[in-house]
C-alpha cells in the first residue's frame, strides 16, 4: 500500500460510522468514538514501528488528500450540528455521544489536516484550512502558529510552549489568550511594514467565527448553537493538549547577543508511532516539522528529537492528570538534561 493511501485510509474510515451515527446512532457511535479511544493505540502496540524516513508519494496527492480531509470537516460540522439539535432523530446521549465522537475526528484528523494546509503556498489550500479553524471558533491559530510559535518556539516569547512543572490547565488558559494577543501583535507588526491599514486577519476571524455561530443558530436553533459551542471547545482542548505535550519543558539557550540558538531536534518531542502518526498525518514527528515547516507530511522524518514515553494521543491524556504527567515526564527530562550536560566526546582522528 502506498503512503499516500495508507494516509487516507487511517484519517477517512472513521467517517463511515459517523455518518451512519448522525442518523442512527447507537453501535455507529461507539466504533466512531472507540477507533480513536481505543483501536489507535491498539494498533500502535501491535504494528511494526514506521521507518524513519518514509519516501511518501508525490506532495500533490498529499494535498488532494489534505484538501479532501478539509471539505470533510465542514460537512461533518453541518451534520454534527443537526444531530446535536435533534435534526437526525437522535435521543439525548446519541447527541452527546455524536458531538464527541465528531470532536474526536476534528481534533486528531481535522486539525493536523488544517495545519499542514496553513503552511501551503498555494492560497486556496491556506483559505482552507484557515476555514477550517474558524469554523471551531480558533481562526488566530493562523496567525498566531506561523507568526509566533514557529519562530519563538522554546522560549518565554511563545504561548504555546510550556515550561516544565507547569500543568495543562494553567497553560490551556495561557496558551490561548497568549497566542491570541501575541498573534494580533504580529500581524499589526507585518501590516505596519507593509504599509496596510485595516482588521486584517483578525477581523476575518472574527467575523468568519460569528458566521458559523449564526448559521448554526439559524440552520438548526440553540441546540445547533450550543453543539457547535461545546464541539468546538473539544477541538480547541485537543489542539492545546498537541501544543503542551510536543514541546513540554524544551527550552532554547540565549545567545550572548540576546537571541535564540537556532530551532534543533531538541526542542520538540516526537512520538512516530505508526498508527496514530497515520491518522495525524505525521504529526507526531514534530521536530521535523518545525525544521523544515513547508515540507510535506508524508516526507517528515523521525530523527534525533527526544521521544516521549508513549504515542501522542496515549500522552495527551495522561496531560489532563498533571500529577501523573509530571511523574510520567520526570524521567525523559531528567535525561534530556543529562545528555545536554554531558561533555563532547574525543575529535575523530584524522
Amino acid at each position: 500500500m502506498s503512503a499516500t493511501r495508507r494516509f487516507a485510509l487511517a484519517t477517512l474510515l472513521p467517517l463511515l460510522p459517523l455518518g451512519a451515527g448522525a442518523f442512527l446512532g447507537g453501535a455507529f457511535i461507539v466504533a466512531a468514538a472507540g477507533y480513536f479511544l481505543v483501536a489507535v493505540t491498539l494498533a500502535d502496540r501491535l504494528l511494526p514501528e514506521a521507518p524513519a524516513a518514509e519516501g511518501a508519494d508525490a506532495e500533490g496527492e498529499g494535498d488532494r488528500l489534505l484538501a479532501l480531509i478539509g471539505c470533510a470537516h465542514l460537512g461533518l460540522l453541518a451534520l454534527t450540528l443537526a444531530a446535536a439539535a435533534g435534526a437526525t432523530g437522535l435521543g439525548p446521549a446519541g447527541r452527546a455521544g455524536m458531538v464527541l465522537a465528531a470532536g474526536l475526528w476534528m481534533g486528531q484528523v481535522a486539525h493536523p489536516a488544517a495545519h499542514e494546509l496553513i503552511h501551503r503556498r498555494r492560497r486556496w489550500l491556506f483559505l482552507l484550512g484557515a476555514a477550517v479553524y474558524t469554523s471551531l471558533l480558533y481562526g488566530h491559530h493562523v496567525s498566531a502558529h506561523r507568526l509566533v510559535h514557529h519562530p519563538h518556539v522554546g522560549s518565554d516569547d511563545d504561548p504555546a510552549t510550556a515550561v516544565a512543572g507547569e500543568g495543562f490547565y494553567a497553560f490551556a488558559l495561557r496558551a490561548w489568550t497568549g497566542a491570541f494577543a501575541a498573534g494580533h501583535a504580529a500581524e499589526a507588526a507585518r501590516a505596519a511594514r507593509r504599509g496596510r491599514r485595516g482588521p486584517g486577519p483578525y477581523g476575518a476571524y472574527t467575523a468568519g467565527a460569528a458566521a458559523f455561530l449564526l448559521a448554526a443558530w439559524l440552520a438548526f436553533g440553540p441546540g445547533g448553537l450550543f453543539g457547535h459551542l461545546i464541539l468546538a471547545a473539544l477541538v480547541q482542548t485537543q489542539i492545546l493538549l498537541g501544543d503542551y505535550v510536543q514541546h513540554y519543558g524544551l527550552v532554547r539557550a540565549r545567545r550572548p547577543g540576546g537571541g535564540l540558538e537556532p530551532v534543533g531536534p531538541a526542542h520538540s518531542w516526537d512520538a512516530p508511532a505508526p498508527f496514530s502518526g497515520a491518522v495525524m498525518l505525521n504529526a507526531p514527528r514534530h521536530a521535523d516539522h518545525h525544521a523544515h515547516p513547508a515540507r510535506p507530511f508524508g516526507q517528515l522524518a523521525a530523527g534525533a528529537a527526544p521521544r516521549l514515553p508513549h504515542s501522542l494521543p496515549v500522552m495527551a491524556a495522561v496531560a489532563l492528570v498533571p500529577p501523573l504527567w509530571r511523574r510520567v515526564m520526570r524521567a525523559p527530562l531528567a535525561t534530556l538534561a543529562r545528555a545536554r550536560r554531558a561533555p563532547p566526546g574525543p575529535p575523530a582522528a584524522g
